[in-house]
């Protein structure tokens, strides 16, 4: 919003009217005074007791608390003559998106990549238009679409959003799950790492996804910096592309952590299916918000597409 990228801040500013950056305290300060404050969707709490007159959020949607985040800084528009919030975002069909459109006072506007094809690639344009026409994540992404739920896939946003918690009881147990990736090339899947825990009221908490695409060191270290993070008991890492590779790579960064393979013997479908069972039964829940998880959850479609990396970690 500030630095990065040809529209941010600081590139669109006109000289006579270019802020003054302080990235140490968070702070732009135009030349007439005007003064905005930088916040971060991980941390909503740093909103609260501020006043404020005028907001912009970009990408809602992919914030990890986006509900806490939007109710403190709301509490905080409270000053001038008329607080006003802007708010940027892809679609995604999240239960705060679907409020904020349906507030009388939201005043909605949509608009396409395309709309805004002279100011991209001709090459990009011609991509998007191969890959995405006619798909549900092309509607999304580019098309300005709300999508409904998938009716083929075998997890519902209402039944993820009912269950969502901001805190957690004690936990029993908890595990990193890997699903890894046999190649770091472009266009391989990504590593699924995805931490989840039982807690003492017996049920599941989904507490971080560090799904990443890279190298099988790098992961490595990725799924051992989850397991400090989360103090977790092991790892469980799926063996059926990677063989002793997954537990050889780990144990080579860590030889002290405890890791425990298993084998997929069943298809995806099947291994799946009673995961998604318990969350219709209210009994896992999602410690804060995981968009590109949730949006694979919701989207996914057994015995179709691309291998779901983050699901299959999850599970």
């Amino acid at each position: 919003m500030v630095e990065v990228g040809e529209s941010s801040i600081l590139k669109v500013a006109p000289p006579w009217f270019r802020p003054v950056y302080e990235p140490s305290k968070r702070r732009l300060t135009f030349p007439n005074g005007s003064v905005c404050v930088i916040y971060s969707g991980d941390e909503p709490d740093q909103l609260r007791g501020q006043n404020n007159m005028k907001a912009w959020i970009d990408e809602l949607a992919k914030f990890r608390y986006p509900q806490e985040t939007w109710d403190n800084l709301e509490m905080g528009l409270r000053v001038g003559n008329n607080p006003q919030v802007i708010f940027t975002t892809t679609p995604r069909p999240i239960k705060i998106i679907r409020d904020l459109i349906k507030d009388k006072r939201t005043v909605e506007t949509r608009g396409t990549t395309f709309d805004n094809a002279d100011n991209l690639n001709p090459l990009f344009i011609e991509r998007m238009h191969t890959i995405y026409d006619g798909t549900r994540i092309g509607r999304q992404e580019t098309g300005r679409e709300i999508l409904d739920d998938n009716p083929e896939a075998l997890w519902k946003r209402a039944d993820i959003d009912n269950n969502r918690v901001s805190s957690i009881p004690g936990l029993a147990y908890v595990v990193v799950g890997v699903d890894p990736a046999a190649t770091s090339k472009e266009g391989s899947d990504d590593t699924g790492i995805v931490v989840a825990g039982k807690g003492t009221d017996g049920h599941g908490y989904i507490l971080g996804d560090y799904t990443l695409h890279e190298t099988p060191q790098k992961w490595a270290r990725a799924v051992i910096t989850a397991y400090n993070r989360h103090e977790a008991n092991t790892i469980i890492g799926e063996v059926n592309n990677g063989g002793e590779m997954v537990e050889n790579t780990i144990k080579t960064v860590d030889p002290s952590i405890p890791y425990q393979a298993v084998h997929a013997s069943r298809g995806k479908a099947i291994r799946v299916e009673p995961i998604s069972a318990l969350y219709e039964q209210n009994r896992v829940h999602h410690f804060g918000n995981f968009p590109q998880l949730e949006d694979q959850m919701c989207e996914w479609i057994p015995r179709e597409g691309k291998s779901p990396d983050r699901i299959d970690a999850a599970v």
